[in-house]
């Protein structure tokens, strides 16, 4: 990263086409964005968008959503301080354990020290969740970290 600092900020009504429009060109989901606004963040370093994620809270787990680094910006350690950055958000809000479904990235997610789960063992309120029912196949990785 040529500068350390990354600012997280919510996702106002401004950023949700914003990051819609991430998300679908990464081929993330995306479909469920503006009914659960409040959970997705955008990623700044200075004033230039580099990303976006979300984390959904049920209780103490939580989902970490649709982490994305704009292509440009890619590879130069955004996506650590994003995920770091997340993690210390759903810390902060009492999420114990955060939930991960993915089908490009689980190498990455096993080296942040996230361990693959049977979707059977995850808890219902997550198994409920939109991204697990409807938006990610069934071939999709399923991870989980203990925060």
């Amino acid at each position: 990263m040529t500068d350390s600092s990354i600012t997280l900020q919510k996702a106002d009504e401004d950023d949700v086409d914003r990051v819609e429009a991430l998300l679908e060109a990464n081929g993330l989901p995306f479909e469920d964005v503006r009914a659960k606004p409040e959970c997705f963040f955008v990623v700044y370093s200075d004033t230039e968008c580099i990303g976006v994620g979300g984390v959904e809270r049920y209780g103490s787990n939580g989902l970490l959503r649709s982490v994305v680094v704009t292509e440009s910006n890619r590879g130069q350690g955004y996506g650590t301080a994003l995920c770091d950055a997340l993690e210390e958000y759903a810390r902060t809000n009492e999420v114990e354990t955060l939930y991960l479904l993915t089908t490009t990235a689980a190498a990455f997610f096993r080296r942040r020290g996230y361990e693959e789960v049977v979707r059977e063992d995850v808890p219902s309120s997550i198994q409920k969740t939109a991204e697990f029912t409807d938006l990610c196949p069934n071939s999709a990785t399923c991870l989980r970290k203990n925060l």
